[in-house]
This record gives C-alpha cells, structure tokens and sequence, in this order.
C-alpha cells in the first residue's frame, strides 16, 4: 500500500511525528512509499521522520522544522517537484537515493548514510541554498554524487565516493548564482560519466596527470578551489616532490590538461592540500592533481605542538625564527585544506582558535583537536616555510 498525502499539517505544538508507512508486497519484494500530491508542510518546531521513500508530485516547499531520514534499508526521494527542506538530518545506513533534487535552506546534519545520486544524470543533485550550511560530514556521511550550491561566495562541498569524504573548497570572487560539484574515484581516461580525458594531451608544462580520481565542477563565477589528497590519491606516482604537485583542468577549448596554478600549499605526498590560482570553472571540464618539472620551493620548519589549555605550557604557536622576520604573514589549514586561521605580522597569537570568518565549526568553542598545516611567508628574507601543527584538547 502506498500512502496517499493531499495535505499535512505539522502543528507547531507537535515536537516529534515520524511517519509509518504500510508494506505493500509484490512477489517476494516489499515496497513502500510517502506520496505528496497535494500540500505537504512542517511548521517551525516541527519534525518529520521518514522512514520509507518519499514521492514528492505535489508542494513541499514552505517548511521551517526539520526532515529527518531514518532506516536500515536504503531509501529514495523521487517525483515530479523537488522538495525545499530547512533543516534536514540523515541517519540511514544505506542512504537516501535522490531520483529528484532536493534543495536546503538552513542546516543539514549528517550522521549515517549518503545521500546519493547517479552521476550519469547531474540534473539530480543536492542543493545548500543560500545561507545553508551543514554539520558533521565524514567518510560515512556526506553526498555520493553531485552537490550543488547557490548564493555563497565561498563553500565547501561535502562530495566524495561510497567510501571516503573528498570534498571541495570553492572560494569565488563574488556570490555564485548556482556551482555544482561531483567526485569520481575513477580514470579520466575511462570515466563511467564522460568521454575520455586522455591524460596523456596536456600543456608542455606539465609532466604527469593523476589516472586516479577527479572532480567535476560547474559555475560562472572567477574563483579558487582547495583540493585535498591522502595515500589513495597515490601522488608519489606522479611527481617526485610536493612543490611539483598542481591542480590540472581539462580545459574545454584547447582539449588538453593545463596547470591552474598553485596560491597557496601544505603537506607532502602523502597527506596535503592545494589551492589554485583564480580561473573560471566553466572553462574546464574535469579537475585533478598533475606534476610540472619546476619544483616551487618551499622550505620546511619545525612541526609543532600546542595544548590551549592555559596551563601556560604550550598554550599557543611559538615559531622562534620569525624574529628574523617581524614582516611576515601566518596562514593554518585544517586536512581538507580550508584557512582556519590567517595573521600578517604574526607575533605568537593562535591559541587553537579560528579567526576566518567562513569557518564552519562554532568559533568559541576552538578548533578541533587533530593535524594541521601552517605556510609562513618571511617577507624579510623572502623565505616561505611550511609544516604540520598539532592541537592536542585532551591535556
């Protein structure tokens, strides 16, 4: 049986409803489903649970509580009209199949489950509208397939495969109308999506081109991306040193990978993150990781450890060299590559907190015990150093 929903009022003295819905069996399989034809809506305070599929032909988009997907079993959101959630939660083993859009307004809270989508078919996505944000994202939970984003200038799309969380730092100069954006674990020589990008066309510049992984990315909007790498990534393939590491874009007119440049830097081939220079999505197809035979030099300092506990033993960043410097600029990155902290004429202030506006995670409560990676710039010398931090919470 399916349910039939014409119209659903969730009032705003209701804290909690989740929705049963009736087996219906054909043969030895079970199907079940939450068809909305008519006005389906959750008032401000108001939580819906779903715990089967969602069939959306009818109006779903005046919504202020939370949508949250619950089950053991995958499920699918489909229909003709794309569902506008404010707040959403997924907390589904096997996660949420979007065979239709789904746009979100405010947060989105990942827990267990993808929400998923056929990466043959990029009009189906999962959008963060303007202001939206998200918490909790991990190899466990975030979107397998394609993410899209609208009326943020800068943001980082949670995309990666079944298996692991490879997202995207997407910093534009202006707010973006709509950009979306896809990770494939996969050959560009032989995508399931794509024709082939064959790795061996590429500018004379560069030396090697990753047959590993890539990211789709769409927008209009000049802008930078911060691409991150782990052992999967397999850099030691394909360049000899991390200052040989560049992000390539095939690009869509001359049909061959050109480098994107490198603004910023940090990590070694094993673990690290890179940031282009400024250039228009659009104009590329694909991007990936690629080699070019001139090194950029970057010099290696000490790594460091502070435990913020106010105990006044290693409680900030203390780098003795930059009193050879007094101009000089510190900037620290989280492992996905995204500026947590950033200081001109650095002086021992970081205390493990963020001062970026942008940043994700509740400022006041610090950042996150775990690895860091901090690029200084000696202005006085004309010397740029880079190295690994480490924010320890539990001394």
């Amino acid at each position: 049986m399916v349910f039939y929903c014409t119209r659903f009022l969730i009032n705003l003295m209701i804290r909690k409803l989740s929705i049963i819905v009736v087996l219906i069996s054909f043969g030895s399989y079970a199907q079940t489903a939450l068809y909305n034809a008519g006005n389906l809506r959750i008032h401000d305070l108001g939580n819906i649970g779903f715990h089967t599929n969602l069939i959306n032909n009818g109006v779903f988009d005046e919504n202020l509580g939370l949508a949250g997907f619950y089950s053991n079993v995958p499920l699918e959101i489909s229909g003709a009209l794309t569902p506008v959630l404010f707040d959403v939660e997924i907390a589904t083993d096997g996660g949420v199949l979007l065979s239709t859009s789904v746009d979100v307004q405010n947060n989105t809270n990942f827990i267990t489950g993808d929400f998923r989508t056929n990466r043959a078919q990029p009009e189906n996505f999962y959008e963060f509208l303007q202001d939206a944000f998200y918490v909790g994202e991990s190899n466990i939970s975030k979107v397998d397939g394609y993410a899209s984003m609208s009326g943020q200038q800068t943001f980082t799309f949670p995309v990666g495969d079944d298996q692991l969380l490879r997202p995207l730092i997407l910093n534009s100069d202006s707010p973006n109308p709509i950009t979306k954006c896809a990770y494939f674990f996969e050959d560009p020589n032989s995508s399931s999506a794509f024709p082939p990008f064959n790795t061996q066309i590429k500018a004379r510049s560069v030396d090697a081109v990753s047959n590993v992984e890539f990211w789709r990315l769409e927008g209009s909007i000049r802008s930078k991306v911060t691409l991150n790498w782990d052992s999967r990534s397999n850099l030691p393939a394909i360049a000899q040193d991390v200052g040989n590491v560049l992000v390539m874009g095939w690009n869509k007119i001359a049909r061959q990978w050109i480098p994107l440049g490198n603004s910023a830097m940090g990590g070694d081939l094993i673990n690290g993150f890179i940031t282009t220079e400024t250039f228009v999505p659009d104009d590329f197809e694909v991007l990936t990781f690629g080699s070019t035979a001139i090194a950029i030099e970057m010099l290696t300092l000490d790594n460091y450890f502070i435990s913020p506990n106010g105990d006044g033993i290693n409680d900030s960043l203390v780098i003795p060299e930059l009193e050879q410097s007094p101009n000089n600029s510190l900037e620290i990155y989280n492992r996905e590559g995204q500026k947590v902290f950033e200081m001109i004429n650095y002086r021992d202030e970081f205390t493990g907190f963020s001062n970026v506006d942008n940043f994700v995670i509740n400022q006041p409560i610090g950042l996150p015990e775990g690895f860091y990676y901090y690029i200084i710039s000696m202005d006085d010398l004309d010397l740029n150093f880079q190295g690994f931090l480490f924010i320890d919470r539990k001394m």
